[in-house]
């Protein structure tokens, strides 16, 4: 499949990937899914900062298809002060905490400035034999971020630092054009908030089956906090999960390789959260092969994600997740790709196209 990429949906995924939204402060997220979202959708929030989208099209009369995103992203939070002026912090979110140590972040003040930082690596001249042996081995507990502050004073008074205020990768997205790579924060899951967008912005000229709402959930990477009140306002008949999914071709054999860059979106089995509704999950690789779309499918023996909640709540919703292939999150940077991208948007139209209420109920 040869894809052209749109500049308008590169510039959209670059301004969610660059948004400084953690989980539990993913407003700045929120605000560029309401920008690019206005032309064909009806927002609004609830307290946690959900984002719901309502085709303008629908109708009210139509069974509820509800695509979900989440939108914040993993981060860390200032945690106390220390006499030196260095930060201690605590993570939002899993980290790979070997990507942490000699990375640039952004620590949110009481103004609500970002104040550049580093987390502080111990140069090796001042280790103990002890400290080099287990140099590779990195916990948050003993780690700092460093502003430059020179005292708690300074770091309070100069820097306006607090207390619970929210710190992001300093990390800029860039894309590669000629290779097709997308490198940025954030992926997991702006690059699956960008496809939520982009499947509605595609589907609201037409006369769907479906009343289609789509919503960018919060504090996703936090135990799947904001799908939990989501789904009940919703009260959807069937859904579908965009993820930014981690890609595992750089670290696995061959034969073992379910999630490969440039090779269209997954679709999993189960992970250690949920086993995806299996009739559900079949008609959609039906659909994938019917219509010549790339996507590949997977079995992951851990993770989770908010297709687990909706699963499972009121009376039991189908539910898939399709995930945009990142290599590294959870870390500072991701790379992905436009055509995986493209594939993902692809796929989720021609699922919402597709949907009826009889299909639905077959599920």
């Amino acid at each position: 499949m040869e894809i052209k990429p749109n500049p308008n949906a590169v510039k959209m995924i670059q301004e969610l990937s660059d948004a400084k939204a953690p989980s539990g402060f993913e407003d700045e997220a929120v605000a560029v899914a309401r920008k690019y979202s206005a032309d064909f959708a009806d927002a609004s929030e609830d307290c946690l900062r959900n984002l719901y989208l309502h085709a303008k099209s629908n109708t009210g009369d139509k069974p509820v298809f509800m695509l979900d995103a989440h939108s914040d992203e993993v981060g860390l939070m200032v945690h106390s002060i220390k006499p030196n002026g260095t930060l201690r912090f605590v993570s939002l979110g899993s980290w790979s905490d070997n990507s942490l140590p000699a990375s640039k972040v952004l620590v949110r003040n009481r103004h609500g400035e970002f104040i550049p930082g580093v987390i502080a690596a111990k140069p090796p001249h001042f280790m103990t034999p002890e400290e080099r042996q287990h140099a590779g081995s990195t916990s948050i507990q003993s780690l700092v971020i460093d502003i430059g502050a020179v005292s708690k004073e300074d770091a309070v008074e100069n820097f306006g630092i607090r207390i619970g205020e929210p710190v992001i990768s300093d990390v800029q997205f860039s894309y590669d054009e000629a290779h097709d790579v997308m490198i940025g924060k954030g992926f997991d899951c702006r690059i699956g908030c960008a496809a939520l967008l982009e499947t509605m912005r595609r589907l609201s000229a037409e006369d769907l089956n479906v009343d289609l709402v789509g919503v960018l959930s919060t504090q996703e990477e936090l135990g799947e906090r904001g799908v939990k009140a989501a789904v009940g306002k919703v009260a959807p008949q069937i859904a579908l999960c965009f993820e930014g999914c981690p890609a595992d071709d750089t670290f696995t054999e061959p034969y073992a390789i379910q999630t490969a860059l440039r090779k269209g979106p997954m679709l999993r089995f189960m992970d250690k959260s949920i086993v995806c509704s299996p009739r559900y999950q079949r008609y959609v690789l039906d659909l994938a092969e019917e219509k010549g779309l790339a996507v590949q499918s997977s079995v992951r023996e851990g993770g989770g994600n908010n297709g687990a909640i909706i699963n499972t709540a009121l009376d039991g919703i189908p539910v898939i997740v399709v995930g945009v292939p990142v290599r590294y999150i959870h870390s500072h940077y991701g790379i992905t790709s436009y055509y995986d991208f493209e594939a993902t948007v692809q796929l989720a139209t021609e699922v919402v196209r597709s949907m009826t209420a009889d299909i639905i109920r077959s599920f």
